[in-house]
């Protein structure tokens, strides 16, 4: 597991390293309410080099950036809605998948399928500005 303990205004490090290493699969975003989440995609959407507005994708459940990023999240409607809808089947395609509010139901899904994820945790620190982010490559 890597750790990063940045501002959340200079996601460079974690953005320079991670967004190199994945360009297919899945990331599961988790983290609080406001703890950076969406921020995070932002970040590694702009650093790739993509023009989109990237927004929570909370009531429309999924954004498109580019050709190749998709931003999902399933806070309000829950995995089994997410699944009901075929969901699965969208995270197989070619491009990388940023899931807001996954949990270790959807990981051990996405490991028996054989579909490369990487979890990263974001957690608020004491300082306001600052967010500590774990990342783990559970299958690659």
């Amino acid at each position: 597991m890597m750790k990063y303990i940045l501002k959340q205004d200079d996601l460079r490090p974690i953005v320079s390293k991670f967004g190199k290493k994945i360009t297919q699969g899945v990331v599961i975003l988790k983290g609080d309410l406001a703890s950076g989440k969406t921020t995070l995609v932002k970040a590694i959407v702009k650093a790739l080099g993509i023009d989109d507005e990237v927004t929570s994708p909370t009531f429309s459940l999924q954004q498109c950036y580019g050709d190749y990023i998709y931003h999902y999240d399933i806070y309000n409607h829950g995995l089994e809605h997410f699944l009901s809808l075929g969901m699965l089947e969208e995270l197989e395609k070619d491009g990388v998948h940023f899931v807001e509010w996954g949990d270790d139901e959807l990981l051990k899904i996405l490991v028996d399928a054989e579909i490369p994820t990487v979890v990263i945790e974001i957690v608020k620190t004491s300082n306001n500005d600052e967010r500590e982010y774990r990342v783990e490559y559970a299958h690659a």
